[in-house]
């Protein structure tokens, strides 16, 4: 897992949601650890494209349910 981006994940989520830094970590469910819905997140990944310069394409977002599996989608999308 690149730390570097989970890093930014975990920065980007505590701000966005209000969250404490320290309550992301990567085996948590995005979904449950952050209390949001699928467009909350939809929201979340456009502000993580729009900073890591990247398109993720909605298939490789299927399976994605914890922050290591985010962070992974995108550490291969760089």
């Amino acid at each position: 897992m690149n730390q570097n981006v989970f890093l930014t994940i975990q920065k980007l989520a505590s701000e966005k949601f209000s969250i404490s830094l320290d309550l992301i970590e990567p085996s948590k469910d995005i979904f449950t650890t952050l209390q949001i819905n699928s467009v909350d997140v939809l929201s979340m990944l456009t502000d993580l494209e729009n900073h890591f310069s990247i398109e993720i394409p909605d298939y490789e977002l299927q399976d994605v349910r914890s922050f290591e599996d985010l962070t992974n989608v995108i550490s291969d999308r760089l």
